[in-house]
């Protein structure tokens, strides 16, 4: 049957190696990605081997959020996780290379490498460039917040059409340090993609010569045997969630850590975020906080000037094994840095002593949260509760002007189980943000946030509302205090009323009752937990 799909008796002779391609056509972040994975196929035989590709399934976040087509976002981890774990179990692969794009098809491809256990490697197609617009650079976190603008008349219809016809010039993930750029930069420093792979643009031509050399880099993990056990260890996850902190990384990348070490079986949890944040100076000024996007950060020195940096400063396990043999030090000694640049930071003068991201916990957070701190100056609020059970519904409000100053917006029942599939939050923070109420409320979910999200915004609270979390008892005009520098998120309220509400309270009836968003909502564990099936 192989024959009859064009291979001849040389070709099975070689070794097999599968080329997981999550390639749609629905959006910029992986539309680029069927030709990139050509010149993959084209460096792996040159190596000596046999590419087999195949392809999975893509959400794009940016295209589904805020409808409820978001809900089918994070879902689709498993699913891709799963897919490719059963095309390389079905086909025993010999190695296996994953192209990558959009938000959550990077984990996903960590995670079926971290269960199938044979050498391979993660490639990540690279960020858009930005748009231009007014003469300055956008990304699709300028269109969400002009968005709230539009809503409260701080720019016209043909600004915002104007402004969304320009933001997205072509192929390539979002472009900020959101959650496909800030993934991206945790599979090279957990070692899993090679150092300065995922750095090069999308439609830059040097891109094709990186795909040539990872088809050629895969024969050779396998023929040294050198498999994802060996380098997602736990100093390299430490590795890992030191390079979110210091780039102002996506709120996403402590689910999808959590997820990859459970896969991997490495002890992970998610009070291991904190001391590393502790120790990690913010270094990139990277949007959604600051100043640059991703693209910058390429031209500057890449990921592996970061790297640099950090184990200046003795912040990293230098010895970590990366996919090229070579270890992070040894791999991040050959960054090179553009005279000039205003992206990295030295650890002297960083934007922050601490990274750019903290778990709470607290009496609303028993399990805990997560805040992204990068580029947001305030460390307190307390405001009252302004309750919604719904995306939409606070959406709706922002978008009708019932949201005050010193408000604290709770959004609910949008948890793994709850939504399900645990939709961002992105429609509805950027419009705030565009309303000129971004340094003024504070928000709070058990849902998540796009990695373009900037506030006060606590996300994964757990336990989530549908599964009885404190959450579930917040009513309208609770007082809700964030503080940061004690780590924790309190309701003031007092614990034997909080527990009378729970007492009488019953979970919603389920959104779906069949399919595979019921499945999900049956399997999926905690936030807490990396929100996982299995």
């Amino acid at each position: 049957m192989l024959k009859a799909a064009g291979l001849s008796d040389a070709d099975l002779a070689r070794p097999l190696i599968g080329v997981a391609n999550t390639w749609i056509e629905i959006g910029p972040c992986n539309y680029h990605l069927r030709a990139l994975a050509a010149d993959v196929k084209a460096g792996i035989r040159e190596a000596g081997g046999t590419p087999l590709e195949f392809n999975t399934v893509s959400i794009s976040d940016g295209i589904t959020m805020g409808t409820a087509g978001m809900r089918a976002s994070l879902v689709s981890r498993e699913v891709i996780a799963d897919s490719i774990e059963l095309v390389a179990r079905g086909n025993l692969f010999d190695g296996l290379v994953v192209l990558v794009g959009c938000d959550k098809t990077i984990p996903g491809a960590v995670m079926a490498l971290a269960r199938l256990d044979i050498p391979g490697t993660v490639l990540y197609g690279g960020a858009i460039a930005p748009g231009s617009w007014e003469g300055r650079d956008v990304t699709i976190q300028d269109v969400f917040e002009a968005v709230g603008a539009h809503a409260a008349g701080r720019l016209d219809s043909s600004r915002l059409k104007a402004l969304e016809d320009h933001a997205c010039p072509g192929a390539g993930a979002c472009g900020g340090q959101f959650t496909a750029n800030t993934m991206a930069a945790v599979c090279e420093f957990l070692g899993i993609a090679a150092m300065g792979s995922g750095s090069v643009p999308a439609v830059d031509p040097l891109r094709r010569d990186v795909c040539a050399r990872i088809g050629r880099l895969v024969m050779d993990l396998v023929d040294r045997d050198l498999r994802p056990s060996r380098l997602i260890t736990r100093p390299a996850l430490e590795n890992a969630i030191a390079g979110v902190m210091a780039t102002g990384g996506s709120t996403n990348a402590v689910l999808h850590l959590l997820a990859i070490a459970r896969e991997a079986g490495v002890p992970l949890t998610i009070d291991d975020f904190n001391p590393v944040n502790d120790r990690i100076p913010l270094i990139a000024d990277l949007k959604p906080g600051g100043r640059f996007v991703a693209n910058d950060l390429y031209r500057a020195g890449g990921i592996a000037l970061v790297a640099r940096r950090l184990l200046e400063g003795g912040l990293l396990h230098g010895d970590a094994t990366t996919v090229t043999g070579r270890s992070i030090a040894e791999e991040a000694a050959g960054a090179r840095e553009t005279p000039g640049q205003e992206v990295v930071r030295t650890l002297t003068d960083c934007l922050k002593p601490t990274g750019g991201l903290v778990i709470l916990k607290g009496n609303l957070a028993p399990d805990g949260c997560v805040v992204k701190v990068a580029g947001s100056t305030r460390l307190a609020h307390t405001g009252p509760a302004r309750v919604f059970d719904s995306e939409e519904a606070a959406f709706a409000a922002v978008d009708a002007g019932a949201i005050r100053a010193g408000d604290v917006v709770v959004i609910r029942y949008e948890g793994p189980a709850g939504g399900p599939g645990m939709r961002e939050m992105l429609a509805v923070t950027a419009a705030l943000v565009g309303a000129g109420l971004g340094d003024s409320v504070a928000l709070l979910t058990d849902g998540r946030f796009s990695g373009a999200t900037r506030g006060l915004m606590a996300g994964h609270v757990a336990p989530e509302a549908a599964r009885g979390g404190p959450i579930a008892a917040v009513r309208d005009g609770d007082p809700v205090t964030f503080d940061i520098a004690a780590r924790e998120l309190r309701l003031g309220v007092a614990d034997a009323e909080v527990q009378r509400r729970l007492a009488a309270w019953a979970p919603p009836a389920p959104a779906f009752t069949t399919g595979v968003m019921a499945k999900y909502a049956r399997l999926v564990s905690s936030a807490s937990e990396g929100a996982v099936t299995g």
